[in-house]
């Protein structure tokens, strides 16, 4: 007969086994959000859903102890209709952030991979790992193994009390060889044009698709020029010889059209700190911010929807804002990136060596900061440790905590 000192610590390790996997159970919150079963994560100012489905961040109440909770994410407006069959898997929970990999559409196969578009990463389920909270940290982790190419990918979205922020860690093993990837942020916009501010960090140039991103013979259509080349967001070519020069400043502009354009970031050496987004609300009173490692997301492709698009799903009625932070060669996906392509040949960098032995993290950033009236446009970002102040063209000042040093850390 085994002592009976044996059998209680025997009997204790089951019960803390039974806890643990109770406790695990327990922390796996989820709910159903617009048709999606979404894991859920929050702080007193940030309720996070996440699709289980292709991982598409949203909804997000950002300031949710506030009298004026803000959700800054576009969700597609077939979520809450009857189920219908979608022409690819990443529109069946279309939301929000969701990253890439590899970004784009993947038209075509490379070397025997047949990507769907912007990967299974997109458009496939998740797994559940972990819904933890460390010191004033909340993060939940998911993880997914891929098929097309062999790899792992895991996904760290980390809240921080008393913050508006969401912090994002992609962390792909074994996923070997070249390949574009990026982040997918996709803001809802509002009817009244130009009442949303975009301004990005210091760029070397920016560029519209090189060809049809629109094409007419799908219902589709687009205002500004195919594989035009320009420095300034104020001045970008439209199509049509009569018309003014674009603003891509001001948003929404240019009703029953869908452009796609790409903004090469310079350097952090340059800039000294991180390439950002910043889309003000004015309207609304926040804006909308996005931070990054350029030597990673080399570029922001900008998907300006104003109800351009009369297929299925579409249906005219999209009005959203893609500020994707990536490196590719705009939406082309996995072929048109590795190749030889327009951007390459000024220089731009279209992919990324990913190693198998080397796991490689995309650290990514983005958060809300309520502004006062006549805020207007952001003019530049001042990085303080852990603190970040957004200034507008006019000279207002707000300063929001954001432990930036994430983005080359990957730590909180």
């Amino acid at each position: 007969m085994r002592p009976i000192k044996w059998l209680l610590m025997s009997l204790s390790i089951s019960m803390i086994a039974v806890n643990n996997a109770s406790s695990a159970a327990d922390n796996k919150k989820m709910r159903t959000l617009h048709s999606q079963p979404s894991f859920v994560i929050s702080t007193k100012q940030v309720e996070l859903g996440v699709a289980e489905l292709g991982g598409h961040m949203a909804p997000v109440t950002f300031f949710r102890d506030s009298d004026k909770p803000v959700q800054p994410y576009y969700v597609s407006p077939w979520q809450d209709e009857a189920p219908s069959k979608m022409p690819v898997p990443v529109l069946v929970p279309l939301r929000g952030d969701f990253f890439c990999l590899p970004f784009g559409g993947n038209g075509q196969e490379v070397a025997g991979e047949k990507h769907p578009p912007h990967g299974e990463v997109a458009g496939s389920k998740w797994k559940f790992v972990a819904n933890k909270k460390s010191g004033d940290v909340s993060t939940l982790t998911m993880a997914m193994d891929t098929e097309v190419r062999k790899g792992r990918v895991t996904k760290e979205l980390s809240l921080v009390d008393g913050q508006n922020v969401v912090y994002s860690r992609n962390i792909i093993e074994g996923f070997a060889g070249r390949v574009p990837l990026g982040h997918h942020a996709t803001l809802a916009m509002p009817e009244k044009e130009g009442s949303v501010r975009y301004a990005t960090s210091a760029f070397k140039f920016g560029m519209t698709c090189p060809g049809f991103f629109s094409d007419p013979k799908n219902r589709e259509y687009q205002s500004l020029l195919p594989s035009a080349k320009w420095t300034d967001l104020t001045k970008v070519p439209t199509a049509w010889k009569e018309t003014p020069d674009a603003d891509l400043t001001a948003m929404p502009a240019r009703f029953g059209h869908a452009d796609l354009v790409q903004i090469v970031n310079e350097p952090w050496e340059t800039t000294r700190g991180p390439a950002w987004n910043a889309a003000t609300f004015t309207d609304a009173g926040y804006l909308w911010f996005s931070l990054k490692d350029p030597s990673i997301l080399n570029s922001t492709v900008l998907w300006i929807e104003n109800h351009g698009r009369h297929g299925h799903p579409w249906n005219g009625r999209n009005n959203c804002l893609g500020i994707e932070d990536v490196t590719a060669h705009f939406a082309d996906g996995l072929s048109a990136s590795m190749n030889d392509n327009t951007l390459t040949k000024e220089g731009v960098t279209t992919t990324i060596e990913l190693s198998a032995s080397k796991p490689t993290a995309v650290n990514y950033i983005q958060g809300v900061v309520k502004v006062p009236t006549n805020f207007g446009k952001v003019q530049t970002l001042e990085f303080a440790p852990g603190e970040v102040t957004f200034v507008s063209a006019t000279g207002q000042r707000v300063k929001a905590s954001v432990r930036h040093e994430f983005l080359k850390s990957g730590k909180l």
